[in-house]
């Protein structure tokens, strides 16, 4: 089999979360044998050993864009201007930005795709990872009807993403404008979002969750110095929880050393921030910490089975994992043998005593973890499944 995907990006650099798992997505695709080619929508071309790269058909406007939807977007905050104008659920800036990328950057990739479509009709599908739909409307339409190859959607921000939710405040509102219904099939990472992707107008939606690579998320034998360690960014839709399971925890347990390596995160009181450093040092971290955190977003947490990526990196590295309610956390990993759940702050304080004292039962939990990923939850495990879906739509 032969892809070809336009992802979000491939730059690790920039603020995209989700590119390191697009990486061991691509990666576990040329490790089962299919050949893939990849482009990014924002951001340099990058060729690595598992894939071959086109270029950014629109990187020079596109970076433009960003600039001018990013400064847009900081005077839509001034007293001045109006954010909660809106039209049709999005705001007047969105709509602006997106009428204009709509017309200066879909031609762009239109007639790079066709191109390259031209040139390599061995290819078999085209899948689209969280690029902004309404950016490329009539694209996938385009390409289906001239050149015969379905295209898919992978949205990998579910629910969050989704136009009854508020989305996140640096990102881009996808779906307003868009027609779901050009895409040959959905894909979510979440399995309560199926439904609502149907609802919007997709023909048929499919749930492919988050991974990791165990070559990538391996154990380092580093000394235990931390006991409690939490990695993310921002608190934005889990403030309360990062209340709840560092802040106040920290506070009650003040012989335990807790740390976390994020931004924004506010004001922790004693909790000891660690730099970034490199990618590699966030395994370190995490490895170096008795216990770590999944404090996992409301939207994702409440809406059935939405994956997002730490669990699974956590658990790749034998972590032992305590984490927030999590509606549909059994889909993953057991709750008490391979990941344990709190529900309060005086709940995590407990737990987290617990654990600390009982090193055995610490160290297995993270073992029956590591078990699971490699059983169940690989990036080479999604990729067959991604392939399985992708046959489907296949002459």
């Amino acid at each position: 089999m032969k892809l070809f995907f336009l992802l979000s990006s491939l730059d690790l650099t920039q603020p995209f979360s989700a590119t390191p798992a697009w990486w061991q997505l691509l990666k576990g695709l040329y490790e089962i044998g299919v050949e893939v080619i990849a482009a990014p929508y924002q951001g340099p071309a990058i060729e690595t050993l598992w894939w071959r790269a086109e270029p950014n058909a629109a990187k020079l406007p596109g970076d433009a864009f960003k600039t001018a939807r990013d400064s847009l977007r900081k005077i839509g905050g001034s007293p001045s201007f109006r954010p909660d104008a809106v039209s049709e659920g999005e705001s007047l800036v969105d709509k602006a930005m997106r009428n204009t990328a709509h017309a200066a950057i879909a031609p762009l990739w239109t007639r790079q795709i066709d191109r390259l479509l031209a040139k390599e009709p061995d290819i078999d599908a085209i899948v689209f990872v969280t690029v902004p739909l309404n950016h490329i409307t009539g694209l996938a339409r385009h390409i289906q009807e001239k050149f015969h190859k379905p295209v898919l959607y992978y949205d990998g921000d579910v629910p969050a993403s989704l136009p009854d939710m508020r989305g996140f405040a640096t990102g881009f509102r996808i779906y307003q404008g868009a027609d779901l219904s050009e895409y040959a099939a959905f894909i979510t990472n979440s399995k309560g979002g199926e439904p609502r992707l149907l609802e919007l107008g997709a023909k048929a939606a499919h749930t492919l969750y988050y991974g990791a690579d165990p070559d990538v998320f391996s154990p380092v034998s580093v000394p235990k110095d931390l006991d409690v360690f939490f990695y993310g960014h921002g608190r934005e839709y889990r403030d309360q929880w990062i209340e709840d399971m560092i802040a106040t925890p920290a506070r009650a347990l003040p012989e335990a050393k807790f740390a976390v390596r994020g931004t924004k995160l506010g004001d922790l009181g004693a909790v000891e921030s660690l730099p970034y450093l490199s990618f590699s040092k966030l395994r370190e971290y995490a490895c170096r910490s008795r216990l770590n955190l999944v404090i996992t977003r409301a939207a994702h947490a409440g809406t059935y089975a939405s994956s997002s990526s730490r669990p699974f990196e956590l658990a790749s590295m034998g972590c032992c994992m305590v984490a927030n309610p999590y509606l549909g956390i059994e889909e993953w990993f057991e709750p008490g043998k391979e990941i344990f759940v709190v529900s309060s702050a005086e709940e995590a304080a407990d737990r987290y005593r617990y654990l600390l004292a009982h090193d055995s039962e610490r160290t297995a939990a993270g073992e029956a973890a590591r078990a699971r990923v490699l059983k169940d939850h690989t990036f080479r495990h999604r990729a067959g499944q991604l392939v399985q879906i992708i046959r489907q739509y296949l002459d």
